[in-house]
């Protein structure tokens, strides 16, 4: 170990940019991997294609014998591109992707063999749901779980492997994935929303909402990574001192790609291409080594889809260019962390984008039924959109220089701001023709000229509209994404049931016009929703403040953010929208919690055994030195020798004072986590772990990081800061 940190450095320094083939059209091999609506309608008969798409459009069952035939087609269609193996790809609640390839060869008897895929093998199978994380979601005689295929997400080809996309639930019927709930979410937000815009045009018949993701990730050269214990174990650097330069000149951000890393990002594009995910956007971030990845919008679950798959793309060709990929929102102290913003809106099956002004008053009334009907989603279920984001990496980036803090609040800029405060004044009741007029021409019809020019964000909020979409910039970068989409889509689902169900009581009861209804209805809205939006410094210990007179959350950790999700109103909020039910939820919540302990567990273990088997030992080595050359100047000066070994003896007691700083802190942490560990309920234990345990790993870094300034370069065995970000 002492000296894989110079192997890795020669190795990296050795680097030279990994070829990359020639760059074709990527509008011609866009999808090529993916058995999409051309495919299907080449390799698909009439009625197999006809009944695909009722199933896609309208949720319509796929009957067996049309099952067996869209399967015999893929099986055709992926053998003619070499495929061998097929699987369901399904997101477990691990946050990762999981699938079990099978082979389409089957025997027949008598030494004969063929390739054969069926429909029922296309439609379910039967993964151990023992073997992922469950909440206690399985009979304890009956361990298995079952995929079951949504076709709204098409199959694609990874390597040799036929891959189609699932849900994953439960024997005894509960969703056991991210998937599951988000359709449910979806199909929510498309009834709800759809019912709302027929105020407008009655010719609506579906909702969609889309999800455009912007993936941050860093490229550190897979050798240094090798010769870091602490990233291979927990995906961050548990101790290191900063570099002299890190990102203060900001020179990094939108300067020129590396060309190993430009190399890269080309070889992603193609393979993603390949998949049919349209990336669109490179470009580096602003700490070194950090870039950014984002994509075209898509409908949101197969936005997500496209996030989790991109994710394993991006590990498997980054392997190709010596490169290891780390999505922690945190890996280095004092640079930028990663986070995932997640840009949602919701537009019709007539092509219009509710979260858009348009040309006349009435479709900017549209606009502003959705944009106001949001924000108080978010007003109201503010702790719930927290908890969705939270985790014990996601908690070291909140709240730093480079994201929102874990206070929920909502940017909208100066202009709407004072759209919104013009229809607080709106009349209550029956409004006059001078008003409605008034309204319709210097209020809502002004909106699209506003909006050309409001194009400010504020970096310090969480959720900003950013003229045609709401941003969630909370989002962290290992996330899956279904996770706040499921969250955000329920909120706004039940907002707008809710906003319909009124504005129908005021038509019906006080004899309102349907605009003035809508008026009177997001006049109290903005009124009740005033306390979230907010544009200032949310860094500031003067909006901590603000917010807290204002009643908003300040859920600065994981385990206090995930106590939301299993409230009485989080559970009726869900089960009244058929999202989830309360074992779902309560799982859920288990899982979340002891994966919170879980990672703890392994950073606080990790950090010993570097403190311990890696840092104290060099100190003691780099010590014996300074004494042995100590001893060599008594030899020569005698008596007078302290004159000229005073700075050596400094650094011998300095370097004790460390080596029983360090040893005496991870004995305590071990002690504190032995304590934790004997709790039982995993809530209590969470919140030890959080308060009694994570904070004694800041005094075992700071010594060992002092050490890493004291100890000779050629001794220290981990790789430094400035090699991990700058080594090209």
């Amino acid at each position: 170990m002492s000296t894989l940190r110079f192997h890795a450095l020669k190795q990296s320094l050795d680097r030279i940019p990994t070829s990359v083939a020639k760059e074709t059209k990527q509008s011609e091999i866009f999808g090529a991997n993916v058995f999409g609506f051309k495919t299907m309608q080449q390799f698909l008969t009439k009625d197999a294609f006809k009944s695909l798409m009722r199933a896609i459009d309208k949720g319509d069952k796929i009957n067996r014998s049309i099952a067996d035939q869209i399967a015999s087609s893929m099986k055709d269609w992926a053998m003619a591109k070499g495929v061998t193996h097929y699987t369901h790809w399904f997101q477990p609640l691990t946050g990762a992707t999981a699938e079990k390839h099978d082979a389409f060869f089957e025997t027949i008897g008598n030494g004969e063999s063929l390739e054969r895929f069926e429909g029922n093998q296309l439609v379910q199978q039967e993964p151990d749901a023992s073997s992922f994380p469950n909440g206690g979601i399985r009979n304890t005689f009956e361990a298995r779980g079952y995929t079951a295929w949504d076709p709204t997400s098409p199959a694609f080809i990874f390597g040799t492997t036929l891959c189609i996309p699932t849900v994953f639930v439960a024997y005894t019927g509960e969703a056991l994935d991210y998937k599951t709930p988000l359709l449910r979410a979806l199909n929510a937000v498309d009834h709800a929303a759809t019912d709302v815009a027929r105020y407008f045009d009655k010719t609506v018949k579906k909702v969609t909402a889309s999800l455009g993701w912007e993936q941050e990730y860093f490229l550190i050269d897979k050798a240094l990574v090798a010769s870091r214990p602490d990233i291979e174990m927990t995906g961050r650097t548990l101790l290191g001192h900063s570099s002299a330069k890190d990102q203060q000149l900001d020179d990094h951000y939108f300067g020129t790609i590396p060309a190993r890393a430009l190399n890269f990002m080309r070889d992603l594009e193609t393979e993603s291409m390949l998949l049919g995910i349209p990336v669109k956007t490179r470009h580096n971030e602003v700490a070194p080594n950090q870039f950014e990845l984002a994509p075209i919008y898509e409908e949101a679950n197969l936005a997500v889809d496209h996030n989790s798959l991109v994710m394993d793309v991006m590990q498997k060709v980054a392997d190709r260019h010596h490169f290891k990929v780390l999505f922690h929102e945190k890996p280095f102290a004092g640079v930028n962390g990663s986070g995932k913003h997640n840009n949602w809106s919701l537009s019709t099956d007539t092509g219009i984008n509710l979260l858009a002004p348009g040309k006349t008053p009435m479709s900017n009334l549209q606009f502003l039924t959705f944009f106001v009907n949001t924000i108080k989603a978010v007003h109201d279920n503010e702790e719930l959109l927290r908890a969705s984001i939270a985790s014990a990496t996601n908690d070291h980036r909140l709240g730093a220089n480079e994201a929102p803090p874990a206070i929920m609040s909502v940017f909208i800029g100066a202009q709407l701001s004072k759209v919104l405060h013009e229809l607080e004044g709106v009349t209550k009741g029956k409004l006059s023709p001078e008003e409605k007029t008034d309204l319709k021409l210097n209020v809502v019809g002004k909106i699209p000229e506003i909006l050309l020019d409001n194009t400010d964000r504020n970096r310090t909020s969480s959720f900003a509209f950013t003229g045609n979409k709401f941003e969630f910039r909370a989002v962290g970068s290992t996330a899956n994404c279904a996770n706040p989409m499921t969250v955000l889509n329920s909120i706004v689902a039940r907002q707008l049931i809710d906003f319909k169900a009124e504005a129908d009581a005021l038509i019906a009861t006080k004899g309102l016009k349907k605009d003035e209804a809508i008026f009177n209805v997001l006049r109290e809205y903005i009124k009740t929703s005033r306390n979230i939006l907010f544009e200032g410094n949310g860094y500031g210990d003067d909006w901590q403040k603000e917010a807290k007179k204002r009643g908003l959350s300040n859920n600065k950790n994981t385990p206090e953010a995930l106590k939301v999700k299993i409230k009485p109103k989080t559970i009726a909020l869900y089960e009244g929208l058929n999202v989830m039910n309360k074992v779902e939820i309560e799982a859920r919540y288990d899982i979340e919690i002891e994966e919170y302990v879980h990672i703890l567990q392994i950073e606080g273990r990790s950090l010993g055994d570097i403190a311990r088997n890696h840092v104290i030992p060099t100190a003691v080595k780099y010590q014996n030195i300074l004494i042995d050359n100590v001893k060599g100047l008594k030899d020569i000066f005698g008596k007078e020798f302290k004159t000229y070994a005073s700075e050596q003896l400094v650094l011998i007691a300095d370097i004790s004072q460390r080596i029983e700083a360090i040893n005496s802190g991870v004995t305590t942490m071990t002690n504190e986590r032995k304590k934790a560990n004997t709790i039982s309920d995993t809530t209590k234990k969470a919140t030890v772990y959080c308060n009694q345990v994570k904070p004694l790993f800041d005094d075992i870094r700071y010594h060992c990081d002092k050490l890493e300034l004291l100890i000779d370069d050629e001794l220290w065995p981990l790789a430094k800061y400035r090699e991990l970000l700058f080594t090209k």
